[in-house]
């Protein structure tokens, strides 16, 4: 009489049959998981598109690149050439962000501990939009970088994952000025822009959808940033360990000039774009389109991309 139960090799059998499923599905899943991801991270460009053209609206220019990589967002000095602060900060209040954007406002300029210290309250606090999801978690990572003027030191801080538009030159200071930038508030608020800048957003620019050209949709705005995969979570790489809301900097600035590239390991560059995605990383326009750009796009083509008035037709 045949006994009911499974016998241990019909055991093992259905054992390997769901093994083998199993890695069938799984590549499946993880391909889902990742596409979901970059959905997110093209929606995060498309935020800053529009809040950056709601910026323009409301004070006839897009947002600016800060003073520099001494300086973040300050809210008493409000939007333009005199703001110390990156693009990511001046977009915030046009992302349901005021809160954020007006921590340490006491109606002065004196740089003093209420703004130092709202400062560092704000560069503690991780903005979701801010991060790639295929990247790295919304969280504090170590601040490695040196003391800043107008925030009081801290030894973590949240991190970008975005980059503005700093044209063929990348970062571009001020005639006159140092890496450090003014000594003060007051040295540094009337000083004008580099007139060699050829991009759409840099230190201390006040660019008008009107200066764009080439036109807005054959122009880059802001796109992903280029970080080597080891360094991700220890604040070491190359542009990646200051705070988001930091000036003038390859922290929030990027250049065209040089190709980019998916993250990989045993290149540090922080002065390119990229990102973790496979295949192409993604951009939003100066119209507030978004777009995948390859990495093996044409060097010249990618150059004009960052230039705002070269004459140039762009065509991908």
């Amino acid at each position: 009489m045949r006994k009911n139960g499974f016998t241990l090799v019909e055991l093992l059998v259905v054992i390997a049959i769901i093994g083998m499923l199993v890695g069938l599905l799984l590549p499946a899943v993880q391909q889902a998981r990742e596409a979901a991801r970059q959905m997110q991270c093209s929606n995060n460009l498309k935020q800053f598109g529009l809040a950056a053209l709601n910026h323009e609206s409301t004070n006839r220019s897009l947002p600016t690149g800060g003073w520099t990589a001494f300086w973040v967002g300050d809210p008493d000095l409000h939007f333009g050439k005199k703001q110390p602060g990156g693009w990511a900060y001046v977009i915030l209040p046009y992302m349901e962000q005021t809160a954020l954007w007006a921590l340490g406002q006491n109606g002065s300029i004196s740089n003093d501990s209420t703004q130092k210290e709202g400062a560092k309250t704000r560069s503690q606090s991780p903005v979701n939009v801010l991060f790639c999801p295929s990247r790295r978690a919304s969280k504090l990572y170590p601040y490695t970088g040196q003391p800043l003027q107008n925030m009081s030191t801290c030894t973590e801080s949240a991190k970008l994952d975005y980059a503005g538009n700093a044209g063929s030159q990348g970062t571009s200071l001020p005639s006159g000025w140092s890496n450090k930038g003014p000594s003060s508030v007051e040295a540094g608020l009337d000083v004008e822009a580099n007139s060699s800048i050829d991009g759409v957003i840099n230190s201390k620019t006040q660019i008008t959808l009107a200066e764009i050209r080439d036109g807005t949709s054959n122009t880059m705005l802001v796109g992903e940033k280029y970080i080597i995969p080891d360094r991700y979570e220890t604040g070491k790489a190359t542009g990646d360990d200051l705070t988001q809301f930091q000036g003038a900097d390859d922290d929030t600035l990027r250049k065209t000039s040089e190709l980019p590239r998916q993250d990989r390991l045993s290149y540090d560059s922080g002065g390119i774009f990229g990102s973790v995605h496979a295949g192409a990383f993604g951009v939003v326009l100066c119209d507030g389109s978004v777009q995948r750009i390859s990495y093996s796009v044409d060097a010249d083509t990618f150059l004009n991309f960052g230039k705002r008035s070269d004459g140039n037709v762009v065509a991908f």
